[in-house]
């Protein structure tokens, strides 16, 4: 069981917060992603007839912008399952739940103007 629950509101604003990073990992997974793989295509192609790991490695060492583009989105798609599986075992961190406070005062205090005020606000 999680050891501290958050109240309604910031428990919402914590579920927008990550479903906007769920969105930019999907893009990212869209666009960098789908890049990378593309220009790994013939190395893709050699290692379907004779994977090793080491003929893995050196095709991301030697095509350094698609090692550092897949990289980049398996490194924030493992970060998010991280940050919620933590989230869902120990609940948030006294720190996590002073950030979100402090994000929902600023909403607050800008008002209808802000971004997330809609979406916070949706009842």
């Amino acid at each position: 069981m999680p050891s501290s629950k958050l109240n309604p509101p910031l428990e919402k604003l914590r579920v927008v917060i990550l479903r906007r990073w769920w969105a930019i990992s999907c893009l990212l997974w869209v666009s960098v992603g789908s890049l990378s793989l593309w220009s790994l295509g013939p190395d893709i192609t050699q290692l379907r007839q004779y994977f090793t790991w080491s003929a893995l490695r050196l095709s991301l060492a030697y095509n350094r912008p698609a090692a550092v583009g897949l990289g980049l989105c398996v490194g924030l798609t493992v970060a998010l399952l991280v940050a919620e599986s933590r989230y869902i075992l120990f609940g948030a961190t006294p720190m996590e739940q002073q950030r979100l406070q402090k994000l929902a005062h600023r909403i607050e205090a800008q008002g209808p103007s802000h971004p997330l005020w809609r979406q916070i606000h949706r009842d």
